[in-house]
């Protein structure tokens, strides 16, 4: 507010010494006028651009749920072979407008990005398989997109209020470090807020998708009255907590494990490697059974705490052996690709508008409307990731299930369970094999 249509409109400005003001004759330039050598800008500078950064995400959060049943294929396969080279142009770009760190950081964003997924390209037809069959879920239940678009407009109100806030920073009479230090605040708010939002929509979905599978339908007699405001209500009353809480962990656990199990698997025969990055395996895995995403499934059918639900989840895929078929899939890394790309497309759009209008702000703006693309894709993907969700849960619960929903999905995903569980067979004993080797003397 104190930038808002007027320099110092709450006289904060006289509590500060801001260095480079007043002195002599120099000139500030103060919106259209010039008051003074150092520009100084308004609030609805920067409150507009942020207005673009939310349609752009908006409309891609939208074309990602229009296209969910004809293109969805097509739109995550992009996902996995565009982020690449989008984040190599974005980094060249920021070369190119001088801003070396943010270069480098996206330069190793895109090497990052291109050796995951090439340790994973085997696990990619498999997981496209899942994806698509989780897609056909959630077009069958038209419900549950309406949720979506809802909690997608909850988080546009948010976003009204979050860039006012955040135009406001970025136009403070402060130093560049200070204003930064207000945008991790403002972005790290924001992140969670965000969190909490998809994942109250993963709950949704998920326990709605659950409930179809397990009473054989949505028409089935044995279905529960209601069964969308059941998950909505647990969701947003007795579980929010639950949620809240889950939200802060489980998305840097996920991604932390996707990147390990992606470097554990090419490691091939050097010990020494496989040692160390099998400690770190371990400790994320004992992270993953107290934080995971599989726990929103009991948290809107059952209304259990978080880290009772993820911890029943986790016993129940290990006891039955489907943690093999769920450490193997990677649909969870390929929506994030997609949400990121989202980001970056509409940072980038943000990024091009601002560099028209201050030049200097151009890091600043860009950086915080990719974060809001991101977010707003992300409540349209987390849509899919529920029904994936539940369809792992159902078929650890009891396989016939999904054999009863598509006969041909559960022979598919039977045979991957199979190849899945004599692959860590035939490494646990070439493992036990080297512990056995005596250890001899050398001959003299």
């Amino acid at each position: 507010m104190n930038r808002f249509q007027e320099p110092d409109r709450l006289n904060i400005d006289r509590y500060r010494n801001i260095t480079g003001w007043g002195g002599g004759n120099r000139t500030v330039e103060f919106g259209d006028r010039t008051v003074g050598r150092v520009r100084v800008d308004l609030t609805e500078t920067f409150w507009p651009l942020y207005g673009l950064a939310g349609g752009v995400g908006t409309a891609l959060a939208w074309a990602w749920l229009v296209l969910l049943g004809s293109r969805a294929s097509q739109m995550m396969k992009l996902s996995v072979h565009i982020l690449t080279t989008f984040l190599a142009v974005v980094s060249v770009l920021c070369f190119w407008g001088e801003h070396f760190f943010w270069g480098v950081a996206f330069a190793v964003g895109a090497g990052l990005q291109f050796l995951y997924v090439m340790s994973v390209m085997d696990r990619i037809p498999f997981t496209m398989l899942v994806l698509q069959k989780a897609v056909k879920m959630v077009w069958e239940l038209p419900e549950v997109m309406r949720v979506a678009y809802a909690f997608v407009f909850v988080m546009l109100c948010w976003l009204v209020i979050w860039t006012f806030g955040v135009a406001g920073t970025i136009s403070f009479s402060a130093d560049d470090g200070a204003r930064w230090w207000l945008l991790v605040v403002f972005s790290v708010s924001l992140f969670w807020t965000g969190a909490v939002l998809c994942n109250t929509v993963h709950a949704i979905v998920s326990g709605m998708v659950f409930l179809v599978l397990i009473h054989g339908g949505r028409g089935a007699p044995s279905m529960p009255p209601k069964p969308l405001l059941k998950a909505l209500q647990y969701a947003l009353t007795t579980s929010f907590g639950s949620i809240c809480y889950g939200s802060l962990f489980t998305a840097a656990i996920r991604t932390l494990r996707w990147e390990i199990r992606g470097v554990r698997s090419k490691i091939g025969n050097n010990e020494c490697l496989l040692c160390c990055v099998d400690f770190l395996f371990h400790l994320v895995e004992t992270l993953v059974r107290f934080f995971n995403k599989y726990a929103y499934v009991q948290i809107a059918v059952n209304g259990k705490g978080f880290n009772h639900s993820a911890r029943d989840a986790w016993e129940l895929f290990q006891s039955t052996g489907v943690e093999a078929l769920v450490a193997y899939d990677c649909s969870g890394a390929v929506l994030l690709m997609g949400s990121i790309l989202g980001g970056l497309i509409t940072g980038t759009c943000t990024a091009i508008w601002t560099h028209f209008k201050r030049d200097d702000r151009v890091i600043m703006v860009g950086t915080t409307a990719m974060l809001i693309g991101m977010i707003l894709v992300g409540l349209a993907v987390v849509v899919i990731e529920g029904a994936v969700t539940s369809i792992y849960i159902c078929y650890a619960e009891d396989p016939s299930l999904i054999q009863r929903w598509d006969d041909e999905f559960y022979n598919q995903m039977a045979e991957a369970l199979h190849q899945r569980l004599q692959y860590r067979s035939a490494r646990a004993g070439r493992v036990t094999r080297f512990d056995q080797i005596p250890d001899t003397p050398s001959p003299v």
